[in-house]
């Protein structure tokens, strides 16, 4: 699947903060997020914010190692007071957004993945917003849409963190099987969203196809999205699982690393 334009993953970082902030103005910043538990509200925004910051530095700075927190510019809202919270989480991420345009797609910067480039953090932050907007309008109680080729580049980013992860080693991810055994993620809304993963013994692969898979995961795209990446329960009326559903669940168990 092809990557979405840099410049469009730039101004989804500031869209979809802006509905972060409009999910979150008026709701109990205290509130603990249902899919978050160790964290409130207010803690998954700065999340969010100190993410886009933390990604915005590296790319301004055009780094070639990690950077710390320490040397991240206004890495905290200026008070507790809910507008700031607000002005900072928008001047965050419209910040990021500056930077990434500035510096194109393929500058080489620093990286924790396989790909050390402006265009990786580009499209890792808008992502990062896709998922975390769900949490943050879970536990305002609000709804959440998401454009089918975000939720669906959602999907497949995933695809590529889990296979990096288990590839170096990483957490639970080494544990997954390696006994050729396969999902089908099914869209039901969106023609072509499907994947067809295989656990195999060299790692994790994929394609985008319809196939017959010891458990396929059906839905509209948005959900299916949510459940990969445990943001919606499997059991959801919003969803089907057909087949072997312990191999759903022991994959979403052994991909909880984010």
């Amino acid at each position: 699947m092809a990557l979405l334009a840099h410049e469009r993953y730039c101004d989804e970082i500031v869209r979809l903060t802006g509905e972060l902030r409009a999910a979150i103005r008026g709701a109990d910043l205290g509130a603990t997020v249902p899919t978050c538990p160790d964290w409130t509200l207010r803690e998954l925004a700065e999340h969010v914010g100190r993410a886009h910051r933390w990604a915005g530095e590296i790319v301004r700075t055009r780094a070639t190692e990690e950077v710390s927190d320490e040397k991240v510019p206004d890495n905290s809202p200026a008070s507790d007071d809910p507008a700031a919270l607000d002005a900072w989480l928008a001047e965050g991420a419209a910040g990021t957004a500056d930077a990434l345009r500035e510096a194109g797609s393929d500058a080489q910067v620093w990286s924790w993945a396989w790909d050390r480039s402006a265009g990786f953090w580009a499209r890792r932050m808008a992502i990062e917003t896709v998922v975390h907007l769900a949490d943050a309008a879970l536990a305002a109680k609000v709804p959440y849409t998401m454009a089918p080729e975000l939720a669906a580049d959602t999907v497949e980013e995933w695809l590529q963190i889990v296979a990096y992860a288990q590839k170096v080693g990483y957490s639970g991810s080494a544990e997954l099987p390696r006994d050729g055994r396969t999902l089908h993620l099914h869209a039901t809304d969106a023609p072509g969203a499907e994947w067809l993963i295989e656990l195999g013994a060299d790692g994790v692969t994929w394609s985008r196809e319809h196939g017959k898979a010891d458990v396929a995961l059906r839905g509209p795209l948005t959900d299916v999205m949510l459940v990969f990446n445990r943001r919606l329960a499997v059991g959801s009326d919003r969803v089907e699982v057909l087949g072997d559903a312990g191999l759903l669940n022991s994959w979403l168990e052994r991909t909880s690393f984010e």
